[in-house]
């Protein structure tokens, strides 16, 4: 199954009237800095009893998500040189593989958006392509933050290639971390630059199920999101 198979020509409205259909495509986020060991447990129980895709936690809570979701279909996400992408290539990789052999399925990585915006096109694309030869070799997902809140349009173009170019599996807009989230508008320009053969996920300020809905159609195939439950309870899923 291709990374877009499960979005790519459906009509929105149709999909928001099945909301297990909308939990397959949410990464249920917890990334604050103040999270806790009960925290993730719910987080956990909540992805489990919506049915959601993914759990989206920070490295430290990558093992307990890991043994909270086992025998269930859901993944453990975690994010790499969140949410500044500043880091060494080398902490980078290092971050990513301790991820992977406590249990992470999938890697949310932040490029380095001053190499970018400075022109190092090297330093971003060869950065990239190391992490995604690292997640392959773990049979791991690797997803690349752009944080197109801090990007002109050329940028974004660019880093959307780069990523591509590299081998990675998605791009993805924002961390959350920045002055603003996903737009339509970046998921439409994304889509736009990596066809059909890559993913695109939307995150960052996404609250609502006409939120998702407008992200779906505008390219969308995984939505990150905090507020997930509440997305799902606002399209009928069961309540306490």
């Amino acid at each position: 199954m291709s990374v877009n198979s499960l979005v790519i020509g459906r009509d929105p409205s149709a999909l928001l009237q099945d909301w297990q259909s909308v939990a397959k495509l949410i990464d249920h986020t917890l990334l604050g800095p103040a999270a806790t060991f009960g925290d993730v447990i719910k987080l956990c129980s909540e992805a489990k009893r919506f049915g959601f895709f993914s759990v989206m936690v920070n490295p430290i809570w990558v093992a307990v998500a890991a043994a909270q979701v086992h025998g269930s279909p859901v993944k453990v996400g975690t994010v790499i040189g969140f949410p500044l992408g500043a880091n060494l290539t080398l902490t980078k990789l290092a971050e990513a593989e301790a991820a992977v052999l406590n249990g992470a399925h999938e890697l949310d990585m932040v490029i380095n958006i001053g190499a970018l915006k400075g022109g190092d096109r090297v330093l971003v694309q060869t950065e990239i392509r190391s992490l995604a030869k690292l997640a392959h070799t773990h049979h791991a997902i690797l997803k690349v933050i752009i944080e197109t809140a801090l990007l002109n349009q050329e940028e974004k173009i660019l880093a959307c290639a780069l990523a591509q170019e590299a081998g990675a599996d998605f791009v993805k807009t924002s961390t959350g971390f920045a002055a603003s989230g996903a737009t339509a508008a970046d998921v439409a320009l994304m889509r736009g630059v990596v066809g059909h053969d890559m993913g695109v996920k939307a995150a960052g300020g996404i609250r609502t199920a006409a939120q998702l809905a407008e992200m779906v159609e505008a390219g969308a195939n995984r939505i990150g999101a905090s507020a997930s439950v509440a997305i799902v309870r606002e399209l009928g899923a069961p309540g306490e």
